[in-house]
């Protein structure tokens, strides 16, 4: 046995797009244990419900990440509505599922962009760049924004699509769907790609249950946890929703649920405007929580299940913000993972964990 050595992973390292930090035992080339160090960000959000009205914290929310933004405008929105006994529009609910699901498409494929990167596979990278930006292209239409899209708001939605618009999207995302199928063939058949993350990174079943994965990170290990199932919101007109799930549990099979939920999102945006409905997009809002009402709710951000909860106190102003982000509960599952890996394997594993830092550290 070797000398045990502390190696500091991050936060700045070439491979992580976020200050993550990892304190990395490690005995020759064998990591043996992981130490996640939490708190290198510090931003106050939840402190501001104190201090914004629960109209104005909406575009607070929204800003906890900008690659979940959208979902986090939607996940508040929609707690607020529970906490307040507002029904939404049926034709808001719909368009919230679209834009959170073009969301999800942008996350994923930013995400293979990523992990491409740390293959060292830069053409890969480049490509999935591209094809994400005319996903981008469709939020500046239809919302005004690329990444912040302030298009939530308490008891609908404030901008509206049309038909123009809903035939454009269609034709966008099936030029997106042929130019994809050819990234997903180098991402699941490329030899490359296969030694890297093949067999690398397993966690098992029985451990996902036990440390409560979520997202993508647990259905990689069949976990079935995927909170679109419960049909919150607009996701309860979907016909048949079913999860990519996979059992192999390592780092090629989070590659491969990613991959594939990709084509589900298209799939589930092109159901949602076959069925959409004619109407308003919002309902007027008046008053304010009730004092000691409380709600909760949960999104199934690309990461995985973000629970929010909120708690009124007669004012404008919420008593009580409470988000417990994907990579919050990842974090049990990304030590599991790295303890006994090579020590070379370690910024893949924490790539294909996904994890967002800014989400984690509110």
């Amino acid at each position: 046995m070797g000398k045990a050595t502390v190696i500091p992973f991050g936060p700045q390292h070439p491979v992580l797009p976020e200050p993550l930090h990892l304190d990395l035992v490690v005995e020759d080339e064998k990591v043996i244990e992981a130490i996640p160090q939490i708190g290198f960000v510090h931003r106050g959000l939840e402190k501001l419900v104190e201090t914004r009205d629960y109209n104005q914290f909406i575009y607070v929310a929204e800003r906890i990440c900008g690659i979940c933004a959208f979902g986090h405008s939607m996940g508040y929105a929609e707690t607020v509505e529970r906490l307040m006994g507002v029904e939404i529009p049926t034709r808001a609910e719909y368009l919230r599922v679209i834009w959170h699901e073009l969301s999800r498409i942008h996350s994923h494929i930013l995400w293979m962009g990523l992990a491409a990167d740390a293959f060292g596979f830069e053409s890969l990278f480049m490509h999935c760049w591209r094809l994400r930006e005319r996903v981008l292209d469709i939020f500046e239409k239809t919302t005004g924004g690329r990444v912040i899209f302030s298009v939530v708001k308490v008891g609908g939605v404030v901008r509206d699509i049309d038909k123009l618009q809903f035939n454009e999207i269609k034709r966008v995302l099936e030029g997106i769907k042929h130019d994809y199928n050819q990234l997903c063939k180098a991402f699941l058949k490329d030899t490359s790609v296969k030694n890297r993350t093949v067999g690398v990174g397993y966690i098992s079943h029985e451990d996902a249950l036990d440390l409560s994965m979520v997202g993508p990170f647990a259905r990689a290990s069949s976990v079935n946890n995927d909170s679109r199932c419960l049909g919150n919101g607009g996701y309860k007109f979907l016909s048949d929703f079913q999860p990519i799930m996979d059992g192999q549990g390592d780092c090629y099979a989070r590659v491969k649920v990613r991959a594939l939920e990709v084509l589900q999102s298209i799939d589930i945006i092109e159901e949602m405007i076959a069925k959409i409905p004619e109407g308003d997009i919002a309902v007027p809002v008046k008053g304010s929580p009730a004092d000691g009402a409380e709600s909760s709710n949960v999104v199934e951000q690309p990461r995985g299940e973000c629970y929010y909860y909120a708690r009124g106190n007669g004012s404008k102003y919420l008593e009580r913000m409470r988000m417990r982000t994907p990579t919050s509960q990842n974090l049990g599952g990304m030590t599991k993972v790295l303890a006994g890996c090579d020590l070379a394997d370690v910024n893949m594993i924490v790539l294909t964990i996904d994890p967002c830092i800014s989400c984690t550290e509110r």
